[in-house]
């Protein structure tokens, strides 16, 4: 474990290889699991400022989740995630072939959203816990992302370099900087 300002990070973070492989995975981040993913509550206005610069990227299903329900819901510990589609993918899912990407990131990437997705959504395979007083970042093993330990091994990605966009998007650059030299030490 490493302490990185108020952060406990997970050793895994620098011992892990990993790279997300799309054309194996085929996103099953998006679709299997038990529960929406997290989004922070600052997040949940974002999500409804880009709702309709997003609509037109979601299946039907998962705008008429939208619609019905709104853009979150509750896990079983009463915290806030994206809702589902009949209890399986994410509602702001969409897919190019059998492969699931994001609505909202779609969006996103055509400049009509300045909202890129919930940032745990950006940051997996890593999820942060937050802590009495600190926030826990680890890593989470899922046998989904096979695919992406091996290329992450082949191509010699740790973790840490794989997710810097998102990590300096949650902590800010100097915290990333703290955290390649805690890491490279």
């Amino acid at each position: 474990m490493k302490i990185v300002d108020n952060c406990l990070v997970s050793d895994e973070l620098g011992t892990i290889h990993f790279a997300c492989d799309l054309s194996q995975c085929h996103g099953a981040c998006c679709v299997e699991g038990d529960a929406g993913a997290p989004v922070a509550e600052n997040e949940i206005g974002l999500l409804e400022d880009c709702l309709e610069s997003v609509m037109p990227y979601m299946t039907e299903k998962g705008r008429a989740e939208v619609t019905r329900y709104g853009v979150f819901d509750y896990d079983a510990a009463g915290n806030f995630v994206t809702p589902l589609v009949e209890g399986r993918e994410c509602a702001f899912v969409y897919f190019e072939g059998e492969t699931a990407l994001c609505a909202i990131e779609k969006a996103w990437l055509e400049g009509k959203s300045t909202f890129r997705k919930p940032v745990s959504c950006h940051l997996y395979p890593v999820r942060i816990q937050k802590l009495k007083e600190n926030d826990g970042i680890n890593y989470h093993k899922w046998h989904i992302c096979k695919p992406a330990l091996k290329r992450g091994r082949n191509e010699g990605i740790p973790l840490y370099r794989f997710l810097k966009e998102p990590l300096i998007r949650a902590y800010g650059e100097k915290w990333y900087e703290d955290l390649v030299k805690e890491i490279e030490a």
